[in-house]
């Protein structure tokens, strides 16, 4: 017991766990066939809160490690424009359909998880901690903490809703005909943020491009809109 925890307080440890943790969900993703309902983040996330339930770790301490790897969010976000410049002159030529549908995407994300809430009696903590549950975890967590939500609420939603969006986007595709990469990239990053976006890039570079775009697009727009549509939306 003294052995576990001595080594329990050092952050080296929950940074290898966290790593190790998502090779092997990365794995296992890849033996079922790259299912969204094993996703390599959803996955590692359930072992990672049994593994510190189990041993009786707080939160606080895993992220002592685990601040390094969610430092790295910010840079890998930015880094997604790498492949998007290679496609900047369709980017170009779509720019006003790609705007309003990022707006549209946004508001509707936004508004209808509010409105959902306040049906439930939800407080208003909760409220905001929801609101931005369609951009990714690195500006959901800074939009709740502004808000006065509650961060480790919306990262959590950031996840479900990504997760959901992976699982629902293909049938969708389908059943619309949606063959056109960018639009599959595009509304995948508007609706599922960063998950979204990587799993775009398995229907091509392309959508991996319009994902990260979208992303970025409706990060941006989300973190001014709310702070306008909350209010409204709460009288």
């Amino acid at each position: 017991m003294a052995f576990w925890t001595f080594f329990s307080a050092k952050p080296l440890l929950w940074l290898i766990v966290t790593i190790v943790t998502f090779i092997v969900a990365s794995w296992l993703n890849r033996r079922v066939g790259g299912t969204p309902l094993l996703h390599p983040v959803l996955v590692s996330l359930t072992l990672i809160i049994l593994f510190l339930l189990l041993t009786g770790t707080p939160y606080e301490t895993y992220f002592e490690g685990a601040q390094f790897i969610h430092f790295l969010l910010g840079p890998a976000t930015v880094a997604l424009a790498v492949p998007l410049f290679d496609h900047l002159e369709r980017v170009k030529k779509m720019l006003l359909p790609l705007l309003l549908a990022c707006m549209a995407g946004a508001v509707t994300a936004a508004a209808s998880a509010i409105l959902v809430a306040q049906a439930l009696d939800a407080s208003l903590e909760t409220l905001l901690s929801i609101a931005p549950k369609s951009v990714t975890s690195a500006i959901a967590i800074g939009i709740a903490e502004k808000l006065g939500g509650y961060p480790s609420l919306a990262s959590g939603l950031v996840l479900i809703t990504g997760a959901i969006g992976c699982v629902l986007a293909p049938p969708i595709y389908r059943i619309l005909n949606v063959t056109d990469e960018a639009v599959k990239g595009f509304t995948l990053g508007v609706s599922a943020h960063g998950m979204g976006t990587a799993y775009a890039f398995e229907y091509g570079l392309m959508a991996g491009a319009f994902g990260g775009l979208a992303m970025g697009m409706t990060g941006a727009f989300t973190a001014f809109m709310l702070p306008l549509l909350i209010p409204v939306m709460s009288l």
